[in-house]
């Protein structure tokens, strides 16, 4: 079938609507009609080929849609149903057969291999040119996309389908840091670096989670305002104090108790962990260029018992965790919604450079009718 996709051509280029082809869902594949796809950092990121995803691809990996048609094998949803799609996964792993999907063996050939991993196929191709056609197991920036039965999540019919896309990826990201892999106690504390969707998600997940001092650090007054406004107790902008580290300690009584890393800057993850007080855990979930270093004084986390800990995707299982966000949203406990401003497929270029220069938290395209 013909479908409207975007594609990117070569390192830094446009995401440029184009009609392609789309093959047919094969045996343990599903195809969804795209209502709605979030922009994700990472997109820019594989534009920009930090990470190696062989061009020309059509991106997108926050997607939410009904489903049309199903392969023979399929029995998870059937035609009709809403679904967000999320990352892929091998599902036969240990990491998969533990419960832990994100860390999937085979994670990396999955979601940035472009391409099938049985068989180095692509459901996308345009005038016989094979494109990079399984980004995450989607490539959501299109009006169709081929995903599979382990990625696509069903939900209710009484959210809007078109807001669900982010929890595929960014929002249980940073909600996933803190309630699957930090677990802070109630009355304890803790240090957001960066207020973009994934830092403001780990915000409300923290507040949700009974922290009593939550503190966000960004260098926007808006992204700070809207910390504020979704639990942070202590907004702080680094180019408004002499020493970020020492402004932290001071508002939390000495360090906090854990530390949540969304930014992707290497320096930033340094004085992330020097923010922790004893036994302290940082968690990083910012994606810098791969290959990137952080140096960190092993004597002071062997003295303070302080820990470091990746984090992929909030360490979450998208079947599980996805149903309990939108739940949390439903009763009004998880207003993601404040984060997201919307934009029409064909505005895609200007959703990319509103995210990247801070005006807009989390762009959602607005793809085809719920």
């Amino acid at each position: 079938m013909e479908i409207e996709a975007a594609v990117v051509e070569e390192e830094g280029g446009a995401f440029d609507i184009e009609t392609v082809e789309l093959e047919e869902p094969r045996a343990n594949e599903v195809l969804v009609r795209v209502v709605g796809a979030g922009v994700c950092h990472t997109d820019m990121v594989v534009r920009d080929q930090l990470y190696p995803t062989p061009l020309p691809a059509v991106l997108g990996h926050e997607g939410s849609g009904i489903v049309e048609s199903v392969g023979s094998n399929v029995t998870r949803v059937e035609p009709g149903d809403r679904v967000v799609l999320s990352f892929d996964y091998d599902d036969d792993c240990h990491s998969c057969h533990d419960g832990h999907p994100a860390y999937c063996e085979a994670f990396f050939e999955h979601n940035f291999g472009g391409r099938r991993p049985e068989d180095g196929t692509s459901p996308i191709s345009r005038d016989g040119e094979r494109l990079s056609g399984r980004f995450f197991g989607q490539s959501s920036f299109a009006t169709h996309a081929i995903a599979t039965e382990r990625n696509v999540v069903p939900v209710g019919d009484d959210v809007p389908l078109e807001l669900l896309g982010p929890l595929g990826c960014g929002i249980q990201t940073g909600a996933g840091a803190v309630l699957n892999s930090l677990e802070p106690s109630a009355g304890s504390s803790i240090a957001v670096f960066g207020a973009g969707s994934v830092g403001l998600s780990a915000v409300m997940a923290a507040d949700l989670s009974g922290c009593t001092e939550i503190v966000s650090i960004d260098l926007e007054e808006s992204r700070l305002e809207k910390a504020a406004a979704l639990g942070a107790s202590e907004p702080i902008d680094p180019e408004s104090v002499d020493d970020v580290v020492e402004a932290v300690r001071d508002r939390t009584d000495g360090g906090v108790d854990y530390a949540v890393e969304s930014t992707g800057v290497p320096a930033v993850a340094e004085q992330a962990v020097e923010t922790l007080t004893q036994r302290g855990t940082l968690g990083i979930v910012g994606a810098p260029p791969l290959g990137a270093e952080a140096s960190y004084d092993i004597n002071d986390l062997i003295l303070n018992g302080r820990s470091i800990t990746g984090i992929v995707e909030g360490d979450s299982a998208p079947q599980e965790f996805i149903p309990d966000l939108v739940e949390l949203y439903r009763q009004g406990k998880f207003p993601f919604d404040e984060l997201v401003t919307y934009y029409e497929f064909d505005e895609i270029e200007q959703a990319v450079a509103d995210s990247e220069n801070g005006k807009t938290i989390k762009p959602i395209l607005r793809v085809g009718e719920p």
